[in-house]
Order: C-alpha cells, then sequence, then structure tokens
C-alpha cells in the first residue's frame, strides 16, 4: 500500500518541488493552497502525469474549521497519513513600527496557526498507527533574526520551538518532528530581491549561490525514510553554510 503525505502550500515553489518528489516516488499526495486555485490546478496536471494518486484540496490552512474538513477528506480517501509537511507561510518585508496589526495577525495566523491545526490534524491518525512524520518548514531568520522582518523571524522562532517540544512529546509514540530551517532559496519569495541584492547575499554564503527547491525536497524525502529513524526534534539548517 502507499504511503500518503500531505504538502501544505504547494502550489509552487519548495511545496511543489516537494510534492513532485513524492509523486516521483509513488506517495498519495495532497497538495494545497489557499488562493492561487490556477497555480494549484497547474500543480496538479503535472503531478497527475507522473502519478494518478493525487488531492488538490484548496483551503486556508489558518482557519481550523477548513483544516479539519480537508483532513476528513483525506481520511476518508486514503485511510491515514504518514508524512505532514507544514510548508506553507507567508512574509512580510518593511519596519516593525510601520506594520499594522492585521499585517501582522495575519503573518502569526498562517505561519504558526496553520502549522498547529495541520499537525493537531494529523495526530489524530498518526498517535493512533503509533507512526508518522511531521517535518516542518522553517527558516534561518527563525534562529537570527533579520531586520525588516522581525514577525516573520519570530514566527519561525516559534516554528522552531514548537517542532523540539512537540518531538519530545511524541517520541514516544514513534511519531517523528524536524525542521529544515532554509536560507536564501531561489524561490519567489525572494523574487523582490534585485539582481545586485542577490550577488550581495551570495557574496555572504559560504557555498556561493542559493539553494534550490530540489535540495529542500531531498532533504524531506530523507527525513521521512527509515535512513533518518533516530532523527526527531532537530532544526536542520540548509542555508549554504550561511548561519
Amino acid at each position: 500500500m502507499n504511503k500518503t503525505i500531505f504538502i501544505t502550500g504547494s502550489s509552487r515553489g519548495i511545496g511543489k518541488a516537494i510534492a513532485l518528489k513524492f509523486a516521483e516516488k509513488q506517495y498519495n499526495v495532497i497538495i494545497n493552497a489557499s488562493s492561487s486555485s490556477d497555480e494549484l490546478k497547474k500543480t496538479y496536471n503535472e503531478l497527475a502525469k507522473i502519478n494518478t494518486n493525487i488531492l488538490a484540496l484548496p483551503f486556508d490552512v489558518s482557519n481550523y474549521d477548513e483544516c479539519k474538513k480537508a483532513f476528513n477528506t483525506i481520511f476518508s480517501k486514503y485511510g491515514g497519513i504518514d508524512v505532514l509537511i507544514n510548508n506553507a507561510g507567508i512574509s512580510y518585508i518593511g519596519l516593525f513600527n510601520t506594520m499594522s496589526p492585521d499585517k501582522w495577525e495575519r503573518l502569526l495566523s498562517v505561519n504558526i496557526n496553520g502549522m498547529m491545526n495541520c499537525s493537531h490534524l494529523a495526530l489524530q491518525y498518526m498517535v493512533g498507527a503509533h507512526s508518522g512524520n511531521i517535518i516542518n518548514i522553517s527558516s534561518m531568520w527563525g534562529s537570527m533574526g533579520a531586520s525588516c522582518e522581525a514577525v516573520y523571524s519570530a514566527t519561525k522562532g516559534a516554528v522552531n520551538s514548537f517542532t523540539k517540544a512537540l518531538a519530545k512529546e511524541l517520541a514516544p509514540t514513534g511519531i517523528r518532528v524536524n525542521a529544515i530551517a532554509c536560507g536564501a532559496i531561489d524561490t519567489e519569495m525572494n523574487s523582490f530581491l534585485s539582481e545586485e541584492e542577490k550577488q550581495t547575499l551570495c557574496d555572504d554564503i559560504p557555498l556561493g549561490r542559493f539553494g534550490t527547491c530540489n535540495e529542500v525536497a531531498n532533504l524531506a524525502f530523507f527525513l521521512s525514510s527509515e535512513k533518518s529513524k533516530y532523527i526527531t526534534g532537530q532544526i536542520i539548517g540548509l542555508d549554504g553554510g550561511y548561519t
């Protein structure tokens, strides 16, 4: 029987790369987006060419009721879930003192509540099965902090703390929880940078380049596999040596 994976925020970028990786490995793959329905459909069609067991669920991970409906659909169709990738996230670039409360509340809701909502619901199956993997996509800024990204950095710091605490809580059940702390990855989230700014950042990265979405996907696959069965509660940096 094929294993089942659910990747939040997977219509593009890192989430899409992870979905493609697991689809190639013949997992049942559930993808998600809250607003980019056209991109979600495009990704679904791309995945369906290599794997027929693909399900696309458009919903907002920050809304627990919407999450619950989605997980009920997953459990009904596939009987459970083996891997959860909490990838959905948003960012905000700007000075904190000019940021409005509604903007930081949205970041907190998506980046933290979204992770907690999906983890809570996935565990309704995983705990009974005494197995499962939760992988949270974090950022190097969660430990370092980034100027003009104070709230985003705070949300990723929360992701890291949640990962470590939940891993300890769930270890006796055989469920593993880890996070990938991404550095500068070549995604649309970094498209606001000019070529000069990108080069300046690359100059500060010991390996001298941005990471790729495929490199994140490869690490996520490793962390979900039997090859990493003694790894839990870890915040694994994927940043080219930046931190």
